[in-house]
């Protein structure tokens, strides 16, 4: 069932929109999801270039024709609305609609700029290794239901395929980019505990100098849900993976059992705990992908910075 939900969240990319809701995380831990995340944004659906056909983009020179563009705004334009998120009648609901429109454009160009990348370092997907991924996917939720989902989303076989592949390009250019990305890293295990204001952590620390037992205080007054039920624990991790900058640098300044001094970050005033560190430890699964993510999203940003792009549809707010 997640292969499935995963196909669709890359090719059709509707169904997902009302069954992944968002996630609860620490607000110390940076996030995984959204731009970063190992998966494309809209793929454009492919076109056979005519002079006659007005465009929605130029991306170094190749097009994005405006049918095709207006073709997938309407599909996420129908799922949301479908699923109750855009209400049209709404002033709010026409603004989300231009935001959508802009994220539907600005994921084709990402694709369009990715593929190109890709033929560049002579990254290709062949028809037979489509082929095999659709029929694996099809052989595990049914001949059925996979036509059942075209003819909900309007989506021809041929259309389902080329979306497949524009899948397997984005996945293969993610590896190539990430490739170099150590799977070790040197990590400290910590823990803290995230209070609102100055004072009260001073109080807290007092506690803590005192022999106060750090988990106990940390599941009693820290306002990270996400850890403070597990006594303020962040578990291993290397540097730059973090939100709060100022908790990762306090971590790796100190030595096992040793507890930080106040510190504040725009999150609010922490103390921080390391338990342990180690100088070379494997990552864990999500942390390296958190890490490749973070390099991928670093290498997109510069094909977003020199491409050429044109623009022929308004889309700003």
């Amino acid at each position: 069932m997640q292969k499935y939900k995963a196909f669709l969240g890359l090719t059709l990319a509707l169904l997902l929109l009302a069954a992944c809701g968002p996630e609860t995380a620490s607000p110390v831990a940076a996030p995984t999801t959204g731009a970063n995340a190992e998966g494309p944004p809209p793929t454009p659906i492919p076109a056979s270039p005519t002079p006659e056909r007005p465009l929605a983009a130029l991306v170094n020179g190749q097009p994005i024709y405006l049918v095709d563009y207006e073709r997938q705004v309407a599909r996420y334009e129908a799922a949301r609305v479908s699923h109750g998120e855009i209400d049209l009648s709404t002033e709010e609901g026409q603004a989300r609609l231009l935001e959508l429109r802009r994220d539907v454009l600005n994921g084709m160009i990402e694709q369009v700029l990715i593929e190109q990348a890709a033929a560049q370092q002579g990254i290709t997907v062949s028809d037979a290794e489509v082929d095999a991924a659709l029929n694996q996917m099809i052989a595990e939720i049914g001949e059925e239901a996979f036509q059942q989902q075209l003819e909900e989303n309007g989506l021809t076989l041929e259309e389902v395929r080329e979306g497949q592949r524009a899948t397997m390009i984005y996945q293969k250019v993610f590896e190539w980019v990430t490739s170099s990305v150590p799977e070790r890293a040197e990590q400290v295990h910590a823990r803290h505990i995230l209070v609102d204001t100055q004072e009260e952590a001073e109080q807290l620390l007092a506690q803590l100098q005192a022999g106060a037992d750090f988990a106990e205080l940390a599941r009693k007054y820290s306002r990270d849900e996400t850890t403070r039920e597990a006594g303020g624990d962040l578990g291993w991790f290397p540097r730059g993976v973090l939100l709060s900058t100022e908790v990762e640098e306090a971590a790796f300044s100190l030595n096992p059992g040793q507890i930080s001094p106040v510190i504040h970050s725009p999150l609010g005033y922490h103390i921080v705990q390391v338990l342990e560190r180690d100088p070379d430890r494997p990552l864990n699964p999500e942390t390296l992908h958190q890490i490749k993510s973070q390099v991928f999203q670093e290498w997109l940003e510069s094909l977003w910075a020199e491409a050429h792009i044109e623009r022929f549809v308004d889309v700003s707010p």
